[in-house]
């Protein structure tokens, strides 16, 4: 079994990289790791995607072309013509995991009694839920209303 693939998206993917982090895809964003405006952030990603052995995705035609196998030309706006993009190239399977920080790709953990008190926006009944923290930047994430959204847009195909 071939191990699952690893993206790096750019800047004009931030919402699909968060889906993908919700999908249980490794992806790192131009957004979160290189500095806006730097003038060979194309030839950083293309250097990291090689080094980090990542498929680059972008919605620019010339990085696309530069990338060449290494790279995927992501067509449309919308996030879930992306993802179904994506899924058509084989290269992801329709799921929703919810165990990397939607954030920063960090994988989540089981939060502690003391991590879910911590964070003040934590539903008062916790009845039914269970709760996940990233220890990078401190969020906690539980099965929410947001998770049951999210299940019914990305969940298995009908």
């Amino acid at each position: 079994m071939s191990p699952e693939p690893r993206f790096i998206a750019d800047r004009m993917l931030g919402t699909l990289t968060r889906y993908l982090r919700f999908m249980g895809y490794d992806t790192v964003s131009a957004n979160s790791g290189f500095k806006e405006g730097n003038a060979k952030e194309d030839t950083l990603l293309l250097a990291c995607a090689e080094r980090e052995d990542r498929i680059l995705l972008t919605r620019d035609t010339e990085l696309a072309r530069r990338g060449k196998e290494r790279a995927v030309m992501v067509s449309s706006d919308d996030v879930m013509e992306q993802v179904q993009q994506l899924i058509d190239r084989g290269l992801v399977v329709r799921r929703l995991v919810m165990d990397r920080c939607s954030l920063c790709n960090t994988p989540l953990c089981t939060a502690t009694e003391a991590e879910i008190a911590g964070a003040g926006y934590a539903p008062r009944d916790r009845t039914g839920f269970t709760f996940y923290w990233c220890g990078q930047c401190g969020r906690l994430y539980w099965n929410g209303s947001h998770t049951h959204q999210l299940m019914e847009r990305i969940g298995p195909e009908k």
